[in-house]
């Protein structure tokens, strides 16, 4: 019996050991992250179903941002909007607040230690029993701690989905500075687009107030009629009223820009004269696949994805036996000077040990949660990819058709100019009616107006060009 009781008990040794050789080694019952597989397209599609491509070292989502707008006025608006904007500061915060929260997750890993001491001191007055002394001097110091090993790696795996959420936040900081890069540099060609408008609906004031002074001389002597007073007095203000409009559109696009500076409504400067350059037709675009590592959309999402792959992990180690071990010392005395004393050393441990049995369906709903939120974030991942291809090939589409749409409008301008100069000369001749001058007038007004609003569109293309390929985010 004595023989079986030993077996037994060295039975339950080499268990425990087992165990514990398992907690080091360090078990874990999640499962490990793959990347989703995508159909990568081996070329991006351009306009009329052209197969863009180029080599993989050269890209324009590589180049740093001042590499790609090189108008000075611009570039120290994209610097001021980058050190000042809230959303970038926003940003910059939320990675710390994620750095911070891996710490406090990590340290679950760890054993915790604490010491701490106690001390009483009293006088007791002579009535009372000679038993107690006086004064009264009790002291005590004792170090305890506590641990609780990690063997199916839920605090690791708890880590793991925290350093995701890490990652997950420095790329969406990333996405924040592309996104704000693509804000400002839209934002001032909007604002040189409305100059040029002005400008061109002042030229137009100046000519339609000369057209009014000669209709009104020639109704003065009789060679006209009122009608034609007032048709010119029509062009006039039509081109009148749009002033204050274009005025208080460019007021505002200052004030929006201004907030995207950090910075309160204000003038901004917006002068340079070569902001509506057309961009060249053969930007570098790199090969798709480059996407996948470049967007800080798709690097966040993957990060989000990861840390969902590890929430399975957590979900899966709480069926798991928990173990808890902690245990305290220390020594304590009736005087100062016997509070070290070793005859007086308390020490003790504590071991628990408990396997969750029955949660009414908690732990499996937690795992098939986890589960289910994972395959959403594979979803959400590849939906990213879909939407970064997508926006490759509506950037180089645009980049060749507002090319295309810009050189018709100003073979529209051109046109509309050489009628309106015609309608004049045969208005002054007595050959046609105002209401033809009014009618080309109003339709070169308008074609102007039109080819200013292409060459914006047309300046635009590179930068959504730029941020579809993932540029802007670079120091």
């Amino acid at each position: 019996m004595r023989k079986s009781a030993t077996m037994l008990k060295s039975s339950y040794a080499t268990t425990l050991a087992g165990i514990l050789i398992a907690g080091i080694a360090g078990c874990n019952v999640g499962p490990k992250y793959q990347r989703p597989s995508y159909p990568t397209p081996p070329a991006f599609r351009g306009a009329d179903d052209a197969a863009v491509t180029g080599e993989a070292q050269n890209s324009l989502g590589d180049e740093q941002w001042s590499k790609v707008f090189r108008e000075p006025e611009l570039q120290a608006l994209i610097r001021t909007a980058l050190t000042n904007n809230y959303d970038v500061r926003i940003a910059a915060q939320r990675v710390l607040e994620q750095q911070a929260q891996v710490k406090i997750t990590r340290s679950q890993e760890f054993p915790t230690l604490s010491v701490g001491g106690t001390g009483i001191g009293a006088t007791i007055p002579s009535s009372v029993g000679s038993g107690i002394p006086n004064p009264l001097v009790e002291g005590s110091f004792n170090l305890s701690a506590a641990w609780t090993p990690d063997f199916w790696g839920l605090y690791r795996k708890q880590t793991e989905a925290a350093r995701a959420q890490l990652l997950a936040q420095s790329w969406a900081q990333r996405a924040v500075r592309l996104t704000l890069v693509q804000q400002v540099a839209t934002t001032y060609l909007q604002l040189r687009a409305l100059d040029r408008q002005l400008e061109i609906t002042r030229q137009t004031l100046k000519v339609r107030q000369d057209s009014l002074d000669l209709t009104k001389t020639l109704e003065s002597g009789g060679s006209a009629p009122l009608s034609d007073v007032r048709q010119a007095e029509q062009l006039l203000y039509t081109a009148t009223s749009e002033v204050p409009q274009l005025e208080e559109q460019i007021q505002q696009q200052e004030n929006a820009l201004n907030l995207l500076l950090g910075g309160n409504p204000g003038p901004v400067a917006h002068t340079d004269p070569n902001a509506l350059t057309p961009p060249p037709q053969d930007l570098p675009t790199g090969i798709p696949s480059q996407l996948l590592e470049r967007r800080p959309d798709i690097q966040q999402a993957e990060q989000t994805l990861i840390a969902a792959n590890a929430q399975i992990g957590v979900a899966r180690a709480q069926f798991f036996p928990n173990l808890s071990i902690s245990g305290s010392g220390g020594v304590g005395g009736d005087s100062l000077s016997s509070i070290f004393d070793p005859s007086g050393k308390t020490i003790y441990g504590i071991g628990t040990l408990t396997q969750p049995i029955f949660e009414g369906g908690k732990l499996r709903g937690q795992l098939n949660l986890a589960k289910e939120t994972q395959k959403e974030m594979v979803l959400n991942y590849q939906k990213t990819i879909a939407g970064a291809f997508r926006d490759v090939s509506n950037a180089l589409i645009a980049l060749n058709k507002q090319r295309v749409y810009r050189e018709e409008q100003e073979k529209l301008v051109a046109a509309a100019q050489d009628a309106t100069r015609l309608a004049r000369i045969r208005y002054q001749g007595g050959s046609t009616s105002y209401l033809e001058v009014l009618t080309t007038d109003s339709n070169l007004y308008s074609a102007q107006l039109t080819l200013v609003t292409a060459q914006q569109e047309e300046a635009l293309t590179l930068v959504q060009v730029y941020s579809a390929l993932g540029g802007g985010w670079q120091e």
